[in-house]
Formats: structure tokens, sequence, C-alpha cells
């Protein structure tokens, strides 16, 4: 399914994916003292990383 390029509507979505135990919440990077840990590995990476280069994920904006 897409969503229009201003995000409109994407409460509606949020709305029924929330309505059915799904997270609707952007996920960033957890952080282990002073290094940024992806949520999806674990691994960790300097405070400057942007992606994960153990898996390439990418927190959402």
């Amino acid at each position: 399914m897409a969503t229009s390029p201003n995000d409109a509507g994407d409460d509606v979505i949020d709305q029924f994916l929330s309505d059915r135990g799904h997270s609707v919440e952007p996920v960033g990077w957890d952080q282990e003292y002073n290094k940024k840990q992806c949520p999806e590995c674990g691994g960790l990476h300097d405070t400057s990383a942007n992606s994960c280069t153990v898996c390439g994920w990418e927190p959402t904006l």
C-alpha cells in the first residue's frame, strides 16, 4: 500500500495498526554507555554512525 508524499492519511494507517497491536512509533538507536546500539542486531557503533554496518539497519525519521 502506498501513502501520499506529504504523509496525508498516515494517521488513519497508524491508528489501524495500533488498534491491532502494532507499534507505530519511530524506531531509533538504543544507547549503550557512549555507543549507539542497533535495535535489530545489537551491533555497537560510534555516536556518529548513521546506519548499522552489521545488518544495514537505519533509524526511522
